[in-house]
């Protein structure tokens, strides 16, 4: 788990830099040296009763991220994991993954996508996408889960692929689909096809991605029917599978319903009648393992330039990171100084603040990630009128120097009262619709954890997902909703209406249920933000290829 790393590597890429940006290039010259002040916030007696109590909320999330963690491993079941691999001779989605990715591992994205939906559950949503090496190349990977309802999309299936294509295109990432598909399913057709970000737009994406000179590679491992089928024939290069991959808009018991005819899926759309006819694939593979080295060896093919290794000197933070799952907040009430968690987090847990004394409810600073120069505006209280001029003054200058920010988000749980006078109210509508506006328009890497609340016009102003952050993780503890649950009173009055959203805010406020919709990109734990492996290598540099003129 490296989520909050991994995120700024790819961010911080060259082929992430905006065009004719003045520091276009400072990425390949060695940073400057820093000597920030050391942020030593140790536990004090006086937060202990604090840190138990969410200590113990912290466990009760971990074991529920562990339910929902077993779950998605088990795929379709162990009826549909044996029906796949002994009936249809196929492995199964996470070794194929195994065979396809470098050793070093790899960032699964929103695994907990398609669980606890009105529809049932869906578990990964029905397919696997994350970001893992190939040959030493970053790339995007979508693999489609047959063992789940038999590869039947899902309209969380289509989100969850798309939010995949948008990570590959912010991040200019080659894209590599693994396609095993039955198709959508059709009692929810109208979720699934008619509307603009629904099935069609995995297609409109292939194409812009290979007009923005993004590599994609498909491999069929299994059936692609109906829309399934084009993905295949938009990529690149795709590979088949002898006897298991097939591609046709309607299969078999189509063809016999529409002519009478019967027809095998072999000769209607196989391996061989692609490979020798059609000539809609590119490499014939016998068996599924040869399949994902000739992947490997499309991808070594990409005229990408591997840039040599540049230890960076890394130093660990002070205090352990165990400890922040004691400072993740229950709730709103129970959150402790930002600055215990940023010392936690940040590398040496050194930080240099920014504003120290002005608008103290938003901390804004400088610190190291890992060797990596970045931003930090986090929520430590209301973001009242000066708090937003700060954020608006810092996401600016940080614009300003191209360096990528992260947002610890935990807003307060509901709308604050409007007790002050008119001018003053107005004033600080006016500096936070000023950071929104901030946010919205900066062009550098945006990074968002919520690590408490999400709630209200404050987490528009923190990044929340509707200002369209890189990418965004929430803590197990985390919740997001319009306001906290137990706080429905300050939109209504009537008593039976209030326990009554109060009940629904409960379930629908948690991390869980947030991720489960594909609200975010993951759960991830708190004492797993800033881990990586020890050998660490940044993401290549594509180089220009040359016209026929020269």
């Amino acid at each position: 788990s490296r989520p909050l790393f991994l995120s700024l590597s790819l961010s911080l890429s060259p082929t992430h830099t905006p065009t004719m940006h003045p520091f276009t290039h400072s990425l390949k010259r060695r940073p400057l040296p820093s000597t920030f002040p050391i942020l030593d916030k140790p536990l004090l007696p006086i937060h202990r009763h604090v840190y138990e109590t969410n200590l113990q909320n912290s466990a009760k999330c971990h074991q529920r991220y562990l339910e929902y963690q077993e779950k998605v491993q088990k795929g379709g079941g162990e009826s549909a994991i044996a029906r796949h691999t002994q009936r249809n001779k196929k492995l199964v989605v996470r070794d194929r993954l195994r065979l396809l990715l470098d050793e070093e591992g790899c960032l699964e994205l929103s695994p907990f996508a398609g669980l606890g939906l009105p529809y049932g559950d869906i578990p990964s949503a029905g397919c696997v996408t994350g970001i893992g090496k190939i040959s030493g190349l970053w790339c995007v990977f979508i693999a489609n889960d047959a063992t789940v309802k038999g590869g039947t999309a899902y309209p969380i299936s289509v989100k969850k692929q798309l939010r995949a294509q948008e990570v590959a295109i912010q991040n200019r990432l080659p894209c590599v689909y693994l396609v095993d598909s039955g198709g959508a399913f059709l009692p929810l057709q109208s979720e699934i096809f008619p509307d603009k970000n629904q099935g069609g737009r995995s297609f409109y994406n292939e194409a812009i991605m290979s007009a923005m000179r993004i590599p994609q590679v498909a491999v069929v491992c299994g059936s692609c029917t109906a829309g399934g089928a084009y993905i295949p024939t938009m990529a690149e290069e795709a590979v088949i599978v002898h006897k298991i991959g097939t591609i046709f808009l309607g299969g078999p018991p189509l063809v016999k319903a529409a002519t009478g005819e019967e027809v095998s899926p072999e000769d209607l759309g196989g391996a061989q009648l692609h490979a020798e006819v059609s000539g809609c694939v590119d490499h014939f593979a016998v068996m599924e393992e040869e399949a994902y080295q000739c992947t490997r060896n499309i991808i070594s093919t990409l005229n990408y330039d591997l840039p040599e290794d540049r230890e960076l000197s890394v130093e660990q933070p002070l205090h352990s990171e165990e400890e922040l799952k004691g400072l993740a907040p229950k709730d709103y009430n129970h959150s402790l100084d930002v600055r215990l968690i940023l010392s936690r987090l940040t590398d040496g847990s050194k930080f240099q603040e920014f504003k120290a004394r002005y608008g103290t409810t938003l901390v804004t600073g400088f610190a190291k990630i890992e060797g990596h120069l970045v931003g930090f505006v986090a929520n430590n209280g209301e973001l009242r009128y000066e708090a937003a001029l700060k954020g608006s003054h810092f996401i600016q200058l940080c614009d300003q120097r191209h360096i990528p920010i992260v947002f610890l988000q935990n807003t307060p749980p509901c709308p604050a009262l409007t007790l002050t006078p008119a001018e003053s109210n107005t004033n600080g509508l006016k500096a936070q619709s000023s950071m929104m506006a901030a946010v919205a328009c900066a062009s550098i890497p945006k990074i968002t954890v919520i690590i408490g609340g999400c709630h209200g016009a404050d987490s528009y102003a923190m990044c929340g997902r509707a200002f369209d952050p890189n990418f965004l993780f929430l803590w197990p503890n985390a919740r997001v909703s319009l306001v906290a649950p137990g706080y429905s009173g300050t939109l209504t009055h009537d008593e039976e209406e209030i326990t009554a959203i109060n009940e629904r805010l409960e379930e629908e406020s948690s991390a869980f249920f947030s991720s489960g919709r594909l609200w975010d990109d993951g759960v991830i734990l708190p004492q797993e933000t800033r881990k990586v492996k020890k050998k660490r290598k940044k993401k290549p540099k594509k180089v220009p290829l040359c016209c026929p003129a020269g």
